[in-house]
């Protein structure tokens, strides 16, 4: 579990990823993942029978936020809005913003829709609503450590669920960033943006989208030390569930949950976190139109 320094590998990219050391045998019981990311039309069906609203579809709370504005208070999410030139890549503000009336029905804002789109990955997802869905299926969300096992495919120690190069005789395995960054994605995978569940070729387990498309939560806490403090008895790690708790040292008073997979904004210019050693982290409060989720069921 974990991965090397990916800056002078196939990947690429500025970040060192010390989060994802040291790499250490995991071990984790047998179970069944999904094969797909949750779709737009599968959330719909939970939404039918539950009459389940959002976090994105509540109106923020003043005493949770207690120095904005009023009229600051207004349902809607994070959205990714590239610019129209090229920006230096050291602050994220520049191709996010929130965006009132975003949500899982509207994922880019108030004048998109789903429509059309119901075998894409359903986003806008904060956590809870993740939690919400798993429950209501009978299954739950992965741990960190199954999340990379199922991404591993069986390919142990490998950069990619597909193997350690990029695009195998010239053909693209993954929905992630062709262009520059965040100025324009051209598509050379065959979309830009979202893509469908599945357009891709399948792992050696027989899930897709395990890399690139749309990030996907995990039941654990994000730390930066974790695989430090799981390797500090040595020895095999079985089933691991993550800290008690989360701690960010960038944002100290937020709380974060694991992302796994990367999405299709990922490109060695930013980040290259679809590889499969490689962890995300993301507020549990909060969703994006490149995050969802995939169920797991079965021993934990």
């Amino acid at each position: 579990m974990g991965c090397e320094d990916p800056r002078e590998k196939m990947c690429g990219g500025p970040d060192a990823m010390p989060d994802a050391r040291p790499i250490h045998k995991v071990q984790v019981d047998g179970f069944w993942v999904d094969q797909t990311e949750v779709t737009n039309e599968q959330f719909a069906a939970f939404v039918a029978a539950t009459d389940y609203q959002t976090v994105a579809e509540r109106t923020p709370r003043a005493e949770d936020f207690p120095d904005a504005p009023p009229e600051n208070l207004v349902a809607g999410s994070v959205v990714f809005t590239p610019p129209d030139h090229p920006v230096p890549l050291d602050n994220h503000f520049q191709w996010w913003a929130y965006v009132p009336g975003a949500n899982w029905r509207h994922p880019t804002g108030p004048g998109s829709t789903i429509e059309g789109r119901e075998k894409y990955p359903v986003v806008q997802i904060a956590f809870q609503d993740a939690e919400a869905y798993a429950k209501w299926a009978g299954k739950r969300l992965p741990t960190d450590a199954e999340g990379e096992f199922a991404a591993r495919g069986g390919k142990e120690g490998q950069t990619a669920p597909w193997g350690d190069e990029l695009t195998p005789d010239g053909k693209w395995m993954a929905n992630i960033w062709q262009g520059k960054f965040p100025v324009k994605d051209t598509g050379e995978d065959g979309f830009a943006g979202l893509a469908p569940a599945g357009k891709f070729p399948a792992s050696g387990y027989g899930l897709f989208d395990m890399a690139g498309n749309a990030w996907e939560w995990c039941s654990d806490w994000y730390r930066p030390d974790t695989f430090a403090r799981q390797t500090l008895g040595g020895g095999i790690v079985r089933n691991p569930e993550g800290p008690a708790s989360s701690y960010d040292p960038a944002e100290p008073g937020q709380p974060k949950r694991i992302h796994r997979g990367g999405s299709f904004l990922c490109t060695d210019q930013y980040c290259t976190r679809y590889m499969t050693g490689s962890r995300g982290k993301g507020e549990v409060d909060t969703g994006s139109d490149h995050l969802g989720f995939r169920c797991v069921k079965g021993s934990k």
